[in-house]
């Protein structure tokens, strides 16, 4: 019975692929699977409120870092001032718990609401030296420990893993097109299912 690195291998060379590269896509896949499940449970994050003495739970930090300006200037929004619409835009969550959440940060003196300089009408978020205080201690926190780990990789390592991971971070942009391109094949996929489905005995109670 073949495996499914056999089935994947046979998928991509279908499609004129290099056959090797379904080891490293399996093994890439696993990686990122378990990565999800780590960030999911958000395992650091709990550490460092713990470590730093935080009485926040994820979410609330999340929105303090998202009220805060975005650390790399190619993010999204870097320039624009901060309103609840982008905390929700940020974290990808519904306006309304983004409100429910920016007012508790608020009321706990982390974050103020401001004027904005450039449309009087408009209000702004801004953090409040405990909410930069908040995230300084946290960043420094993931900091260390990363330095940490990245100390005992070589400068060449680095060098050469930094932009890899971000040409890789930006492979989902792609994605739609190759959905697309593979519309054919990702059908006969989704036919294998319900064959599956059909194939597959239903179960039964006795008595």
């Amino acid at each position: 019975m073949p495996t499914r690195q056999d089935t994947l291998r046979g998928l991509l060379t279908r499609r004129g692929k290099d056959a090797e590269l379904a080891d490293a896509l399996i093994r890439i896949d696993n990686v990122v699977q378990n990565w999800r499940r780590q960030m999911h449970k958000r395992e650091l994050g709990h550490r460092a409120t713990r470590a730093l003495g935080l009485d926040m739970d994820m979410a609330q930090i999340d929105v303090l870092f998202a009220i805060a300006n975005p650390s790399l200037p190619s993010d999204l929004n870097a320039d624009d001032e901060t309103m609840v619409s982008t905390v929700a835009d940020r974290l990808y969550i519904d306006p309304s718990r983004a409100s429910r959440l920016v007012a508790e940060m608020v009321n706990s003196g982390y974050a103020r609401r401001a004027v904005s300089q450039r449309d009087a009408r408009r209000t702004i978020l801004e953090l409040t030296p405990a909410g930069e205080a908040v995230i300084d201690a946290v960043r420094g926190y993931k900091w260390l420990l990363l330095s940490e780990f990245f100390s005992s990789w070589s400068a060449d390592d680095v060098a050469a893993f930094v932009p890899l991971l971000e040409r890789y971070s930006s492979w989902i942009n792609s994605s739609e097109v190759a959905e697309e391109k593979f519309a054919d094949e990702i059908d006969e996929l989704a036919q294998s299912i319900e064959q599956a489905r059909t194939e597959t005995p239903s179960s039964s109670k006795s008595g």
